[in-house]
């Protein structure tokens, strides 16, 4: 049993080597995917904040009809944060979003206050 789990880690080793680094993010992506994360958006006019989108549990990038030309804004899921406070209350709803990668200042992250 020791060596079939020390052949199945060299095998995935292999795989992860022989992969280029887009794959490698996919795969990275497609863990962080399952296992879930607790992602804030905060969005910015000049230097103050004036919108939050918490729990959300990735950004993704627009492609274009075909899927060969990403397109130049990202969008997600989240519940809007109405008063800052990091937490989802009973007034708050979870909505689509999407934002430009051109004219939108923004800081995603993990949420910390947990």
């Amino acid at each position: 049993m020791r060596n079939f789990k020390f052949y199945i880690s060299a095998l995935l080793l292999l795989l992860l080597t022989g992969c280029t680094q887009e794959g490698q993010n996919k795969i990275s992506r497609a863990f962080q995917n399952w296992t879930g994360t607790d992602g804030v958006l905060d969005i910015y006019a000049g230097e103050k904040l004036v919108q939050r989108f918490i729990k959300i549990d990735k950004l993704s990038t627009a492609t274009s009809t075909d899927g060969d030309k990403d397109r130049p804004y990202r969008y997600g899921y989240g519940y809007v944060d109405t008063n800052f406070n990091f937490e989802v209350d009973d007034n708050e709803k979870k909505v689509y979003f999407e934002f430009s990668d051109y004219s939108t200042s923004y800081i995603f992250y993990e949420n910390h206050r947990k």
